[in-house]
């Protein structure tokens, strides 16, 4: 999959590692759309989760990244919008399969008691990871959106 850009959004409680994961993406390449651009105190998840899984809806080949205090809260917002399967990777393992697998196109990151270093492992991974593309896959992923 040639990825075309990259949609991330933070609540307050996420936004200084937002911004780390943001320098760490163009760093590397990446075609970044920062659709939580101002720290705001005391903000609601859902609204930034919103913003972020409808860009990914809206625009092929593409993904998103969410960042909160525990990654909880943006994938719940997130997996509401049709289409999108969002993902609480705390770990490699379940980075790839989320992929492999589901064919995730969102992944909730958390800031709290989690390090730059963690999340931009499980981001690698995340990225790097293919879609297998197995029939059976393909069936429950559509049984997701029906």
């Amino acid at each position: 999959m040639n990825l075309s850009k990259i949609f991330i959004g933070a609540d307050h409680a996420g936004f200084n590692m937002k911004e780390k994961i943001k320098q760490f993406l163009l760093k590397h390449g990446y075609k970044v759309e920062d659709l939580s651009p101002e720290m705001v105190n005391g903000d609601d998840y859902p609204k930034h989760a919103f913003r972020v899984a409808r860009a990914v809806r809206q625009n092929t080949n593409s993904r998103g990244i969410l960042v909160c205090g525990s990654g909880v809260g943006m994938s719940m917002a997130a997996n509401r919008i049709k289409g999108i399967r969002a993902v609480e990777a705390y770990d490699l393992y379940t980075a790839k399969m989320s992929r492999i697998d589901e064919d995730s196109n969102v992944i909730s990151l958390r800031s709290r008691k989690f390090s730059e270093s963690e999340n931009t492992k499980i981001l690698k991974a995340w990225l790097s990871t293919n879609f297998s593309n197995k029939k059976r896959h393909k069936r429950r992923i559509d049984e997701l959106d029906d």
